[in-house]
């Protein structure tokens, strides 16, 4: 069974640094194109962030501040948040297989074929 889990959320401070995993079972990231994804509370999810093999995608909010990262011997994908603001708030969610990174922008989560429970995430100013 394909799976992909997020690891906890936090509650954190305005400026703090936080990184979430996204580990995948069932499945080899290998190529993938695995995409981060949140939803802040009354407003529609967001694509984010995207890595493929050699692409990656930010999107404009959090350029600069996130990195993405993936260990294939893990079969995990990091997201790096740094100086964290409280408009970063919200549940994140990992998912594959975007196909291609820029389609994290423009493709809903729910149209993947899987993708984690999500984690929440935190950030108070």
């Amino acid at each position: 069974q394909m799976q992909l889990e997020e690891s906890a959320g936090a509650l954190v401070h305005s400026g703090d640094l936080l990184t979430l995993s996204c580990a995948a079972s069932g499945f080899l990231l290998d190529d993938l194109i695995i995409g981060w994804y949140r939803q802040a509370a009354g407003k529609e999810r967001e694509g984010i962030s995207c890595t493929g093999i050699t692409s990656m995608y930010y999107a404009d909010s959090v350029k600069g501040r996130f990195t993405i990262s993936r260990d294939l011997r893990k079969d995990t994908v990091y997201l790096q948040m740094d100086n964290l603001k409280p408009e970063n708030t919200g549940v994140y969610y990992c998912a594959k297989d975007l196909g291609a990174c820029r389609r994290v922008a423009t493709t809903p989560m729910d149209e993947l074929n899987a993708w984690g429970q999500g984690t929440a995430v935190t950030v108070s100013s």
